[in-house]
């Protein structure tokens, strides 16, 4: 499998690659909401969590880019959930851009909160959002010391469906992927330079053992960006989406389901409405 075809699948419903002179474009301008969001925030360069996966490496190449790699420190996190290849890809990662970077192993920090409260430790799904909590507050107890700050790695694909936890991976600072589809994420990873075993990884939250994000959401990434774009995004309706795209209404329901029961996670706490003006 060459890069091009871990980009856009053969397969791939709707080919949202961008143009070359897009995807340059796209390269400089997030970079430079990189080095503006340090800028304006007064701070002495960014940290982030490098997980082997391919939306931290992309941002990864951008802070790199945008900083220099001498103002970027990068944390590599692991629990028991995660694979040792992924780890290695993660150090990979912050080695061959010259970041600075550390690894902190969270399974002991986890332990506290699942001895705390037992009933909950065999709880899969909570368990595994301790995980990604406990990546949040390492990550913003290392930028308030260094005076840095926090880049998130969430696409807008995740984004939309909820795919995240809620002030955990999107507890930060400023998302300079946030406005990409995955299939471009992958194209610009791989325009910035990141290996193909990279780009054509399958992608995987680690939340709990096996775990995998296509396999979560019940259906691939170019599916889900294909529908994202012409129905979610987009103006077409169900049946027009099902003719474009030749996929089945129950996928587009699956993932308006997505899109709609994750609003709450798009928005900011609702308070009621003020009784006194």
């Amino acid at each position: 499998m060459t890069t091009d075809q871990a980009v856009l699948e053969a397969d791939a419903p709707l080919d949202l690659r961008l143009s070359e002179s897009e995807l340059e474009a796209t390269a400089d301008h997030l970079a430079s909401f990189v080095a503006d969001t340090v800028e304006a925030a007064g701070a002495k360069g960014a940290v982030l969590g490098l997980s082997g996966g391919i939306d931290s490496t992309t941002v990864a190449y951008l802070a790199a880019e945008a900083l220099g790699p001498e103002h970027v420190h990068g944390l590599v996190m692991p629990s028991v959930a995660n694979t040792e290849d992924n780890m290695s890809d993660a150090e990979w990662v912050a080695q061959e851009l010259g970041l600075e970077y550390d690894v902190v192993e969270i399974q002991p920090i986890a332990e506290t909160f699942f001895d705390a409260f037992p009933e909950a430790a065999d709880d899969r799904t909570a368990a595994g959002n301790v995980y990604v909590r406990t990546r949040a507050v390492l990550n913003y107890f290392v930028a308030n010391h260094e005076d840095k700050v926090v880049l998130g790695t969430g696409n807008r694909s995740e984004a939309l469906t909820g795919y995240f936890t809620k002030y955990g991976d999107q507890a930060v600072d400023c998302n300079p992927i946030g406005n990409l589809y995955k299939q471009q994420v992958r194209q610009l990873a791989a325009h910035l330079g990141a290996p193909e075993r990279l780009v054509t990884k399958t992608p995987s939250a680690e939340m709990w053992t096996g775990q995998t994000d296509e396999e979560e959401m019940g259906l691939d990434y170019d599916t889900l960006d294909a529908v994202l774009a012409l129905h979610v995004d987009g103006p077409l309706s169900v049946a027009a989406t099902v003719r474009q795209l030749d996929v089945t209404e129950d996928q587009i329901e699956r993932v308006v389901e997505l899109y709609e029961g994750s609003a709450h996670k798009r928005s900011m706490p609702p308070a009621p409405e003020p009784l006194h003006r």
